[in-house]
């Protein structure tokens, strides 16, 4: 754990907003699933959401995409408002990457294979595609399997598979939706790791959601509790784990940081 808190609140972080999200509500017919909801997000912070199983937390992430689009409210991107830019202009324009809790690899092409397929696609010399497969595949200890089908990797290392195929696009912005789900204690460590090192590094604003809430608060900034439609708390992580509607609505009293 104390890998991980020692990088909490970086002095590099500033407060150039990245995301709002501002007065979001969305129905699916007559169930609302978000109303009001106000959300922002700084450049290089790691921002968590939280919340039951339901209450819409991946909805916000098709929201940011462009999978979705509100019934009411303004999503602003470095200022700007997309509620009217198709997913991939969002995504170029902005460079947004998406690791979407399953898949989001070709299951029978090897690591290797995966990461040329995509790097064909967003990298147009050669030369750096190859230089930047071989450093991602340095950066995510990756070179044992690398001959090895996808299907056939474990876990972890499909996980990391899938964040390294996201970063060839060299995305400004990434969002993780459940990276912690059915992994062991070590790799979910070694997760948090590399969450933290693409806000160091690389100065990525990171957003993360995942049902493990003290593995996802070890790593973030700051985190936003969502529930019954509505972000009912937020702020760092021992501010929400004494805050009372956090406590009532998500994380009961039992629960602690450490």
């Amino acid at each position: 754990m104390a890998i991980i808190k020692k990088f909490r609140i970086k002095s590099f972080k500033n407060n150039k907003e990245v995301i709002n999200l501002e007065n979001i509500s969305l129905s699916f017919g007559k169930r609302k699933i978000l109303e009001n909801i106000n959300i922002s997000i700084n450049e290089g912070e790691i921002v968590g959401l939280l919340g039951p199983n339901g209450v819409g937390k991946s909805t916000i992430f098709n929201l940011i995409t462009g999978l979705l689009k509100p019934n009411y409210g303004s999503i602003k991107i470095n200022s700007k408002v997309v509620n009217e830019y198709p997913i991939y202009l969002r995504s170029k324009k902005f460079k947004i990457g998406y690791v979407p809790q399953y898949g989001g690899y070709f299951h029978n092409l090897t690591l290797l294979e995966n990461l040329k397929a995509i790097s064909e696609i967003t990298i147009e010399n050669q030369n750096l595609r190859d230089n930047k497969i071989s450093y991602l595949i340095a950066k995510f200890e990756l070179d044992a399997v690398r001959d090895i089908k996808a299907k056939y990797l474990s876990g972890g290392q499909k996980k990391r598979l899938v964040i390294a195929l996201s970063l060839l696009s060299e995305p400004k912005i990434l969002l993780l939706d459940e990276p912690f789900a059915a992994l062991d204690v070590m790799t979910i460590k070694k997760l948090q790791k590399i969450i933290v090192d693409l806000q160091s590094e690389e100065n990525i604003s990171v957003i993360l959601c995942d049902h493990q809430a003290r593995d996802l608060l070890l790593c973030v900034d700051k985190a936003f509790i969502v529930s019954n439609c509505n972000v009912i708390a937020s702020g760092t992580p021992s501010e929400l784990i004494k805050d009372i509607n956090a406590r009532e609505a998500y994380f009961g009293d039992s629960f602690q940081l450490k």
